[in-house]
């Protein structure tokens, strides 16, 4: 193992607080989140297990990077929404795409600023 790996080398947590691995060399068991998403799962409430640690040279962030890692034994599936909730999603999309002044869904969210679609933005203007 190199230094720099051996410098990260700390399974117990007494260095770092918590279990810390280098790059590619945490356990098989221990996944980011990212991870966890890629196989439907989630964290389900659990707190960070343990962390692995690298040297970056990363243009603007050099430096030690982290990625903080979760027991894939404890994670829960995604949850998923419920008809109710997906239709209640598409109706506030819908909302925000319909403009009050002309009537019709423009098909793109209403700019905050004019508060209208950008047809009655440049009526009112001229």
């Amino acid at each position: 193992m190199s230094r720099i790996r051996a410098r990260f080398w700390d399974p117990a947590g007494t260095r770092h607080g918590i279990p810390t691995y280098p790059w590619q060399m945490a356990p098989p068991h221990l996944l980011t989140r990212r991870q966890l998403t890629a196989r439907g799962l989630r964290p389900g409430g659990q707190g960070v297990q343990a962390q692995i640690l690298w040297r970056s040279r990363r243009h603007g962030a050099p430096g030690v990077r982290a990625a903080y890692l979760y027991d894939v034994r404890f994670a829960l599936p995604k949850r998923t929404p419920s008809p109710a909730q997906l239709a209640a999603l598409a109706k506030a999309n819908a909302a925000r795409r319909t403009c009050p002044d002309c009537r019709r869904d423009v098909g793109y969210v209403l700019p905050r600023h004019l508060g209208t679609c950008l047809d009655c933005g440049q009526e009112r203007a001229a």
